[in-house]
């Protein structure tokens, strides 16, 4: 019953994060960006087949090398989306034609571990798969706070659009507000 939790919960998460990967989506809460990867990795860990039981050591490294994959995918994810922040000083993100080698990269490295696993014998179930994922989540969700805060603390203010502008209005000096 775990198995079948943990393959339901990361293809909804998966296909949630696939669909919604290149359309504008607003930064979360930034005080809260941690939840759902926590809450991943406790429904990756509960299980007693984290570890392969014949093969702990080699398994105990092959789920590092997932977490390692995950973090790296997650953090190059963060970079390469585009960041902006809202008149009503919220921040919104979307991803970029770099986000997807990022991606193509990530998924690449994670079924070469998979498939290092398989050659050595080791059983990894849909934890490492999970652990992997909540890794590249808070990654991502870390990089894009960081971001933000960098965004709101660069000059001491909040930026935003003069006079309720858009972005090209802002890029060229001009606003509506006559200055």
């Amino acid at each position: 019953m775990t198995e079948l939790v943990n393959v339901s919960v990361t293809v909804a998460v998966v296909a949630l994060v696939v669909v919604r990967q290149f359309s504008a989506q607003r930064v979360g809460d930034r005080k809260r960006w941690w939840v759902l990867p926590v809450v991943l990795c406790v429904i990756a860990l509960r299980g007693d087949d984290v570890l392969d039981a014949h093969h702990e050591t080699l398994s105990a490294a092959l789920l590092g090398a997932g977490l390692v994959v995950g973090l790296v995918t997650g953090a190059g994810w963060g970079w390469t989306a585009r960041l902006w922040q809202e008149p009503d000083e919220s921040f919104w993100s979307r991803g970029t034609k770099a986000t997807l080698f990022v991606w193509a990269g990530g998924i690449g490295l994670r079924v070469s571990l998979a498939v290092t696993a398989v050659l050595l014998g080791v059983h990894q179930g849909t934890a490492s798969v999970l652990v992997s994922l909540a890794a590249m989540l808070f990654a991502r969700s870390g990089v894009l706070a960081l971001r933000a805060g960098g965004i709101r603390g660069q000059y001491g203010v909040t930026a935003g659009f003069p006079a309720g502008g858009t972005p090209s209005e802002a890029a060229s000096g001009w606003s509506r507000g006559g200055a």
